[in-house]
């Protein structure tokens, strides 16, 4: 049997870590935020090079926090005028009193001071005793060590020496600012004022979109400027999850969830907020890594809130077999197939709210809801099977509203840009005879051009931004959408491509959105380099929407 013991090992001498660099050891203070009372981990630094680049974001904490103390501007000239010029800095060794306060975070210790050993200034204190251990707050600062020593089962003499290993220096775990729900209701398709929307229908819902970057493609080699622990996926699962949670979604509509990931920690964890869950993996055609590590859909909603109806699965390469069987030549199927069988897939979901969303006219008729969860495929060369997926996913969804009066949804990550053939065929319903990307298409699947229509009344939720009236308080989410496309400039971002990828539709004559969450500006991002980061930690950006069912006249 093996005995385990894990120790925090702390100092005499107090250490803080770098605010922008946790995995370093501070050298110097902003006095600013520390008269300003902001939380002493923002205020260190690892050397006057790190403040001083970081000094464009740092400043910000100034601005918020001299706006939240004074309204008349007197304190803040006092607290702030003299810091705006990058002087405010205590450059010390941040020993004894100073920094022990924010290490301690004002709590109590979590275990008692059993002092197991003292020596050269050091004294170790017992954290635990299981094979796995949480870092607490009580440990930012100090280096935690594992020690597991074999023991004989019987006579419980321990055998031998024990193994030790030692960790780098805890790192408080990175708080990004919470993204806030913008109002953006009464706003019809024209940008006016909708009286409809004020009508009494109680109950809304909101819907989350968020490709969370599978484990198997978070490689150093693709993002290696983001931290190896930042990257690694017992790290991003939590930040995932903590991100995701937050939202407080009624459904929740992920991409790029590995099979593993889903079986073992997304659903159960997700169960333990309330939510149903339902997978799709990708196929296994092209594949040809482990089983367990294909990544595919979930799709997530609040038991509370709504119930399950059906479930539909969309498989992309069945779709691709059953259209060479129709229109390839036999002698070019295999090349037509190896072109069109990508493995990737959608899932469609129909739900049924336990909410009313109806007018006084119809109180008891039921309220579905058809959810589209897909992610298409994303090698840019493949313009032709990009517009090909979608069209197909469409189609499927238009028999579907055909057999029921039911508002869809349409989410996920697209792999294809603004004002792209799938773009503009998911949100004008049809595709330019003249559109550049038809000019790709070897196997001749887009012919006639006349047939890339569908009938749904799709719209971007985002596009209400661009829609919504001046003096809505929507200034700053206006700039970070595209004036020319009305979409977001950015829902994913890397350190080589920047550009919105995805996307949340709905069908307007059912839906109307009434909140959106507010968009990330680039410029937050760039400090880490790009995503994923230690605060982000997707590639993606996720997507949010507030939305409202219109009520349905009799029939």
């Amino acid at each position: 049997m093996s005995l385990f013991c894990r120790y925090r090992i702390q100092s005499d001498r107090k250490v803080a870590a770098c605010s922008v660099h946790p995995s370093e050891q501070a050298t110097l203070q902003c006095l600013g935020c520390v008269k300003a009372k902001i939380p002493p981990a923002k205020s260190y630094h690892c050397s006057t090079k790190c403040f001083f680049d970081a000094w464009q974001h740092h400043r910000l904490l100034h601005d918020r926090a001299a706006s939240a103390v004074n309204e008349n501007g007197n304190e803040e000239e006092e607290l702030f005028g003299r810091f705006n010029s990058v002087s405010g800095v205590n450059n010390t060794s941040l020993s004894g009193s100073a920094s022990s306060a924010s290490l301690a975070n004002g709590s109590a210790p979590l275990y008692p001071a059993a002092i197991t050993q003292r020596s050269g200034g050091e004294t170790w204190f017992e954290v635990g005793r299981s094979k796995t251990y949480t870092p607490s707050a009580d440990d930012i600062g100090h280096v935690l060590k594992f020690e597991c020593i074999v023991a004989d089962a019987e006579s419980k003499l321990l055998v031998g020496h024990p193994s030790i290993l030692l960790t780098s220096r805890v790192i408080p775990a990175p708080s990004p600012t919470p993204r806030c729900l913008v109002p953006v209701s009464g706003v019809d398709l024209m940008g006016h004022l909708d009286s409809d929307a004020r009508i009494a229908s109680s109950g809304t819902f909101t819907v989350l979109s968020y490709n969370i970057l599978s484990d198997v493609y978070a490689t150093s080699e693709l993002y290696s400027y983001c931290p190896s622990w930042a990257l690694s996926w017992p790290y991003r699962r939590q930040n995932l999850l903590r991100e995701i949670v937050g939202y407080r979604a009624d459904i929740v509509c992920l991409q790029e969830v590995q099979s593993d990931h889903y079986e073992e920690f997304f659903a159960p964890e997700l169960d333990k907020h309330g939510y149903q869950a339902l997978y799709k993996r990708k196929t296994m055609e092209v594949y040809s890594g482990n089983s367990h590590t294909v990544d595919g859909c979930a799709t997530f909603f609040r038991r509370d809130r709504f119930s399950h109806v059906k479930k539909y699965e969309v498989e992309f390469n069945k779709a691709a077999q059953s259209l060479t069987d129709a229109v390839v030549p036999s002698a070019q199927r295999k090349t037509a197939l190896s072109r069109l069988v990508k493995d990737n897939v959608a899932l469609i979901v129909v739900l049924e709210a336990k909410f009313s969303n109806q007018g006084p006219d119809n109180p008891a008729k039921r309220q579905l809801l058809c959810v589209a969860n897909t992610h298409v495929n994303v090698r840019q060369e493949l313009k032709d099977v990009k517009l090909w997926q979608v069209l197909t996913l469409l189609k499927g969804l238009e028999k579907i509203a055909a057999s029921a009066d039911i508002p869809m949804l349409v989410c996920g990550d697209f792999n294809s840009v603004p004002g792209s053939a799938p773009h503009a065929l998911l949100a004008m319903g049809k595709v330019d005879p003249l559109h550049p990307d038809l000019v790709v298409d070897p196997l001749g699947i887009l012919r006639p051009h006349s047939k890339l229509t569908h009938q749904l009344p799709l719209v971007s939720a985002y596009s209400s931004f661009a829609r919504a009236r001046v003096g809505l308080g929507l200034e700053q989410q206006r700039r970070r959408m595209d004036r020319t496309t009305n979409e977001p400039l950015f829902t994913h971002c890397t350190r080589d491509f920047i550009g919105t990828l995805d996307y949340i539709f709905y069908t307007a004559d059912s839906l109307s959105v009434e909140s959106l969450l507010e968009l990330l500006d680039e410029e937050s991002l760039r400090k880490d380099t790009a995503l994923p980061s230690p605060e982000w930690s997707s590639d993606h950006v996720a997507l949010l929407a507030e939305f409202r069912c219109k009520p349905r006249p009799r029939r």
